[in-house]
Order: structure tokens, then C-alpha cells, then sequence
């Protein structure tokens, strides 16, 4: 009675601080969100920047290329989507007209065919234009996230300096091998998933950007960003990210181009996501799709839409993490997908 009465206590005590915690993050969502980006950032040049350390760079000077580089691609997309993004919040109310013409249009199709669906009630429930102004919103916000740019590169910089000298200090910390050995297995597992997360969505975004473009569809350039910043959220991500742009190859081009539009998201989703990143990453760090779905909530709710572009990898850090330390391993195991069974018999042998 004693040990039930303690685990209670337990499971309360632990929910309660999650609770706090999470409410915590919340109010300070303003000040975490650029923070998160810079380490996000940080974490994806690290891989360069150790590169570099190995070629005998000096510390400085290593440094000093990856910012350089970081800022390189920093005015290269402020150059190449800030007037696009302009324009489209600028046509929003045009495609959202139309969109919402062709819904009436197909409902007044049904009630010809003996469907009868109450006009109001099937604008509130199928509105496509919501979906172009929700998109214009969500880009106006990481818009408004990236004025806060000096910010988050003077933090990206303190992280890479700090990165250099941190497992010096920790060894003169703890005296000891097993958190030297924990720490580096961590930071390699997440240095090699967002490394190569960052490398397939980026190409996924390039052969978005490339189709839409020779389709003829507006604002190639964002649904290939779009496209880019979704495929860090695995199962949806790409679904999301094919949805405006279909919607707009349908208003702008007509059936035709909005069908070859989905194929060319299904197709490169199909062969990135199911083709090359299994064989590069392997299915270890794949995530539940209840987790997927369950971060994407959490984080949208206490950061924002820069809390749901970060959600995946927040989570695989936490499972990653988990599943280096002994004590926790099970957590990381429940976290993540479907288990082979071929391959948890040979991890058992």
C-alpha cells in the first residue's frame, strides 16, 4: 500500500512539474524561439566548423568562415524570398476569392445532383482560402522571428565558441570518462541527424523549387522554403507543405497542373523520404507518428509556428538523449517508430 501510495505521489509530483515547466516555456516563448533558432543553427554548422578544426584551422578563423557562410545564405534567401513573400500576402485576398468561388461552385454542383449541403454551413466547413491566409501568416511570423537576426548570429557564434572548449571543461569537471563518452555519443547522434536531415531537406525544398518552376506555378521559391522547413517534420510535413501550393497551381494554372503539382510533391517526398534518407540516417531515429503528432502540438502551442518547424528535431535531441543513458533508454525506445523485429533480435543477440 505504502510502494502504490508513493508511485502516485510520484506520477503527481513529475506531472505537476511538467506542467509548470511547459507553462514556463510558454511565457517565455519571445525570448526562447531565438535562442532555439541559433542553437538549431548552430547544432547544423557544427559538423563544418569540426571539419575545419580538423584541417588545423585556428579556432578564430574557423569560426569565422561558418558565420561568414551563415551570413552568405542569410542575405541569398532575404534577396530571394523577402519580395516574394511580400507579394504573395499582397495576392492572398485575390487566390482566397477564387478559391472560395470554386468551393461554391462545387457545392452548387452537388445540389444540382441531389447532394443538398447548406450553403453557410459548406463555406464554414470547406474554406480553401483560410489555407493561403494561414500560410501568409505563418511566413509573416518566422519573418518577424528573423528581425531578430543580429541576435541569433551573436548567439550562434557564443555556441561555436563555447562548442570548442566544452569537453575540455567537462573532463576537468568530472574527472571522469563516462560523460565525456555520453556527451560525445549524444553530440554526434544529433550533429549526424540534423546534418544529414538538413542535406535531404534541402534537396527535397531545390527539386520542389526546380518542378514548380518549369509547372509555372507563382512563388516557386516559397513552396520550395516551404517544402524545406516541413521535411524536418516527418509523415506530415510534406503533406502540409503540398497543400498550398496545389491549391494555387488550381486557381492560377487549372486541374491539370495542380494534379502534376501533388505528383511532383509525392514523387520527391517518395523517393527522399522512403529511398535515400533510410539508407543515410537508418530507421533508429525515427519517431511514433502519435509523437509526431503529439510534438507538433505541444511545441506549436507554446512557441509558435518556429515551435513546430522545431518540434521533430526538439524531440529527437530529448530521445537521443534518453536512449544514451541507461536509466531512460526505455523512454527513447517508446518514443520512437515501428521496431523490426530482425533487427531487435540481432540487437538482443
Amino acid at each position: 500500500m505504502i510502494d502504490k501510495s508513493s508511485s502516485i505521489s510520484r506520477f503527481l509530483l513529475v506531472s505537476a512539474a511538467f506542467v509548470i515547466v511547459v507553462s514556463g516555456l510558454k511565457m517565455a516563448g519571445p525570448l526562447l524561439v531565438p535562442f532555439l533558432l541559433a542553437v538549431f543553427i548552430a547544432m547544423i554548422v557544427s559538423p563544418l566548423l569540426s571539419w575545419l578544426k580538423n584541417r588545423h584551422v585556428p579556432s578564430g578563423l574557423a569560426i569565422l568562415l561558418v558565420v561568414m557562410l551563415i551570413l552568405l545564405v542569410g542575405l541569398l534567401l532575404a534577396a530571394l524570398i523577402g519580395s516574394s513573400m511580400e507579394n504573395f500576402r499582397q495576392d492572398i485576398p485575390v487566390y482566397s476569392a477564387k478559391l472560395s468561388a470554386m468551393s461554391t461552385a462545387v457545392q452548387q454542383w452537388l445540389s444540382l445532383r441531389g447532394i443538398e449541403i447548406d450553403a453557410q454551413q459548406w463555406q464554414s466547413s470547406f474554406d480553401p482560402g483560410a489555407v493561403m491566409k494561414l500560410v501568409g501568416s505563418t511566413l509573416a511570423s518566422f519573418g518577424n522571428v528573423m528581425t531578430n537576426a543580429v541576435m541569433i548570429l551573436l548567439t550562434v557564434v557564443f555556441i561555436l565558441a563555447e562548442n570548442i572548449g566544452f569537453g575540455e571543461k567537462l573532463r576537468l569537471a568530472r574527472g571522469t570518462a563516462t560523460s565525456q563518452e555520453w556527451l560525445h555519443k549524444f553530440s554526434d547522434n544529433v550533429h549526424s541527424y540534423l546534418g544529414i536531415k538538413a542535406a535531404i531537406s534541402l534537396a527535397t525544398g531545390l527539386l520542389i523549387f526546380i518542378w514548380l518552376s518549369i509547372l509555372g506555378v507563382d512563388y516557386a521559391v516559397l513552396w520550395g522554403l516551404l517544402a524545406f522547413m516541413l521535411n524536418f517534420v516527418p509523415t506530415v510535413g510534406s503533406f502540409i507543405a503540398a497543400i498550398p501550393a496545389v491549391l494555387l497551381a488550381l486557381v492560377q494554372l487549372g486541374v491539370v497542373s495542380a494534379g502534376l503539382t501533388l505528383a511532383g510533391f509525392v514523387v520527391v517526398n517518395l523517393v527522399m523520404g522512403n529511398m535515400i534518407e533510410p539508407r543515410w540516417m537508418g530507421k533508429g531515429l525515427n519517431l511514433s507518428p502519435l509523437v509526431v503528432f503529439v510534438s507538433l502540438v505541444l511545441w506549436g502551442w507554446v512557441l509558435g509556428p518556429v515551435g513546430m518547424l522545431l518540434s521533430i528535431p526538439l524531440t529527437i535531441m530529448i530521445k537521443i538523449a534518453l536512449e544514451n543513458q541507461a536509466d531512460t533508454r526505455w523512454i527513447g525506445i517508446m518514443l520512437g517508430g515501428a521496431i523490426d523485429n530482425n533487427s531487435a533480435s540481432q540487437e538482443q543477440s
